[in-house]
């Protein structure tokens, strides 16, 4: 195994739960409905400020310097991130939604799982911004796109360094399993978080494609 055969199971395995997390529906679970401007921004700079608590907690102590490194870089992008979505958003406190997908999280504590953790939350946020990107074109506001356009690369970028990370810190089967088992675990609690929002709100999610 290596990470981009892992990257690539990954993905073709969790093809149809990324495709709904990517979608329009997806953000208008994380937004409660409400589709606009700022209630979009408020969502996804929630997700920010959650996703810079956890790995800064990470980096803080990681052991293993190449993964110190990855989830050090991470929470910095997302403190930065936070800031051009919102920066009225508390950093220290949850926003519009919840995101579930860090609770699991929060309980990792093995370098090998924690790195296929911070994959998943990668490959999950990329997908999301992408709509985000999508959002803000529909919406004739080109400097909001861009603005999530430059977040979409950075994102890409520490999914390249993640690749990496992966490579560095994985060498038995049994680690390659607990990095994909992470993995999988942060599409599984935002899926199970869509699909239940949704229902909430009065929405089939079976029939998003």
């Amino acid at each position: 195994m290596n990470a981009e055969t892992f990257a690539e199971e990954f993905r073709d395995d969790n093809e149809t739960p990324l495709s709904r997390l990517g979608s329009s529906k997806s953000l208008y679970a994380l937004t409660g409905g409400e589709m606009d401007a700022d209630a979009v921004r408020t969502a996804v700079a929630a997700e920010f400020a959650r996703a810079a608590r956890t790995f800064e907690s990470w980096s803080a102590d990681e052991s293993n310097g190449d993964a110190a490194a990855l989830f050090g870089g991470v929470a910095e992008d997302a403190r930065g991130h936070r800031d051009t979505a919102n920066a009225d958003v508390d950093p220290n406190a949850d926003g519009v939604h919840d995101y579930p997908e860090y609770d699991g999280l929060s309980n990792l504590d093995d370098t090998t799982e924690r790195v296929g953790g911070a994959f998943g939350r990668l490959v999950v946020a990329h997908t999301r911004v992408k709509q985000t990107v999508g959002f803000f074109v529909g919406d004739a506001d080109p400097t909001s796109a861009g603005d999530f356009r430059t977040i979409r690369d950075d994102i890409s970028e520490r999914l390249d360094e993640a690749h990496d990370v992966l490579d560095a810190v994985c060498e038995t089967d049994e680690e390659w399993d607990a990095a994909r088992a992470a993995a999988d675990a942060v599409v599984d609690d935002a899926y199970d978080d869509y699909i239940a929002t949704l229902e909430s709100m009065g929405v089939k999610p079976k029939n998003v494609c």
